[in-house]
């Protein structure tokens, strides 16, 4: 992979994790402080990512992995998410705001194994290359909580006029910029063949049931599934904090 390649698929990274890290780790303090979010709803804007974990592979599986260059995809998605978050702006309350997270998460989270998949598509030996491209996208998460940490959006005073609004715009303006920019990504045709059979089991990952066989993962696969079953028992109880100022004081 020469630098040029490098450096674009880097700024796609930047891109693709700065939009997400613009409002995901604001917006239950966004939530509670300028819609007046009950705990219970904050908790269930925050589960909108797992829904679209949920129904990413069928995205993914149906429509990028047959039919369209997963850089299209990319751009499409990006700017459709553009508009619903400047309507996750506009929105009044949490009624009205939801929806629009829902879709947009739904949305969203398929382009996180898309830029994977257009890295992994320019690379000779993803092993070794793929770090130094995918760390950009943790940099792009740290710069955007940096950049709304010095507009002080998230301050006392921000808090008070209620500038953690504005982080929906800012993540319009990125992903609209990302849609774009999408285009001019080196093509990554889709990896099956239109015309191949369609296999419920292979787009819901049901063969990977036939790991259990094994005595290894099937002991892994118990014990983590007993983890999960006791943290969702256990989460409800706990009591959420949602923002502290830098005073180092804690404000729902």
């Amino acid at each position: 992979m020469n630098s040029p390649i490098k450096i674009r698929l880097s700024l796609m990274m930047f891109l693709e994790f700065f939009v997400w890290g613009s409002w995901y780790v604001t917006m239950g303090t966004f939530l509670g402080n300028n819609l007046q979010a009950k705990d219970q709803d904050i908790s269930l804007a925050f589960s909108t990512q797992s829904f679209g974990a949920i129904i990413a592979p069928f995205i993914i599986g149906l429509i990028a992995d047959r039919y369209f260059h997963a850089q299209r995809i990319l751009g499409v998605i990006h700017l459709i998410g553009a508009g619903l978050m400047y309507l996750l702006y506009s929105a009044t309350d949490f009624s009205g705001f939801f929806p629009f997270l829902l879709a947009y998460m739904i949305l969203f989270m398929p382009t996180l194994a898309l830029v994977n998949a257009i890295s992994f598509n320019q690379m000779k030996d993803p092993a070794k290359e793929f770090s130094i491209v995918r760390v950009w996208g943790t940099i792009g998460w740290i710069a955007a909580g940096l950049l709304i940490s010095f507009l002080a959006w998230d301050s006392q005073a921000g808090l008070s006029e209620g500038l953690l609004k504005n982080t929906w715009i800012l993540a319009a303006f990125v992903s609209l910029v990302l849609g774009i920019y999408s285009f001019t990504l080196p093509a990554t045709p889709p990896r099956a063949k239109s015309s191949e059979s369609f296999k419920l089991s292979e787009v819901l990952g049901l063969e990977a049931l036939a790991l259990l066989k094994h005595r290894n993962f099937a002991i892994f696969f118990s014990f983590l599934y007993s983890d999960l079953h006791s943290f969702g028992v256990l989460l409800p109880k706990c009591k959420p904090i949602s923002h502290r100022t830098r005073s180092g004081k804690f404000h729902r």
